[in-house]
């Protein structure tokens, strides 16, 4: 990852941001209420969790840090704004212009109230857009892709440590799945998930 000033960043959000919106563009809202792969969020929780990351890292970014940065996304279930359908598109774009800044990656920042070097933590929204966006393709009937970039970038944050536990805790124990499995599939299982989650199943 290229953190030097007056240098294109090599992760480009994009991708993954855009993925992102063209699911919520297909949402209906009889599915709101529906499970996720993430235990404590319905659909309707995931895509306000979403949108809050989006405003949070976007801040990161900037280094305007204060209450969108410095509170847990643990603190209390995310509130889906009644306009989250005009609302989240245009944050997803701040959040990838956000990141374009070669700024945005030098020194340190802080999101979710923890404070860490920028380029990590565009690691982590990178990742954040990845599984979020497979939690809501596959909470809703949709089919889900990933740049493989966006990809490499999730499978280096999450791959376990010496003791067998990395970054992927923070969603849970990493799901034990073949080597030779799509990296799709493996970056999904170290965050915790099961790649074959259905919703009911």
């Amino acid at each position: 990852m290229d953190t030097h000033s007056g240098t294109a960043p090599a992760l480009d959000l994009e991708p993954a941001a855009r993925r992102i919106g063209e699911l919520v563009g297909s949402v209906d809202d009889r599915q709101l209420s529906g499970p996720t792969p993430c235990p404590d969020y319905s659909v309707r929780e995931l895509l306000a969790h979403v949108l809050g990351l989006s405003v949070a890292f976007r801040d990161a970014a900037r280094k305007e840090l204060g209450p969108t940065t410095d509170t847990s996304p643990d603190s209390a279930l995310p509130v889906l704004p009644d306009d989250w359908r005009e609302s989240l598109p245009p944050l997803l774009d701040e959040l990838v212009m956000a990141w374009r800044a070669p700024a945005a990656w030098e020194g340190m920042t802080q999101a979710g109230g923890v404070d860490l070097p920028a380029s990590v933590a565009a690691m982590v929204v990178s990742n954040e857009l990845v599984v979020h966006g497979w939690d809501l393709a596959r909470s809703t009937g949709q089919e889900f892709r990933a740049d493989e970039a966006s990809l490499r970038s999730s499978e280096a944050l999450l791959a376990p440590v010496d003791d067998g536990r990395g970054p992927g805790a923070l969603f849970g124990p990493p799901v034990p799945i073949p080597h030779d499995a799509p990296l799709l599939d493996r970056v999904i299982a170290l965050s915790g998930r099961r790649p074959d989650w259905r919703p009911g199943g």
